[in-house]
């Protein structure tokens, strides 16, 4: 049980190293990922429409 303490203490040290972004920079970022997010599955999305097109002519 002591080695659980003190590895929490260790964490909590560690954390105080850490650079934590602004609100703004997360924010920024935040949006970042949603954009890419989206446009990656616009892409995945389109894709598929077009094989499935190309399969069902192959198919039937």
């Amino acid at each position: 049980m002591k080695t659980f303490f003190n590895y929490l203490k260790d964490v909590r040290g560690e954390m105080k190293h850490v650079s934590w972004p602004t609100r703004r920079q997360a924010t920024a970022y935040s949006l970042l990922v949603i954009g890419i997010s989206l446009f990656v599955a616009a892409l995945l999305g389109a894709f598929d429409f077009i094989f499935t097109g190309i399969a069902e002519n192959f198919i039937f």
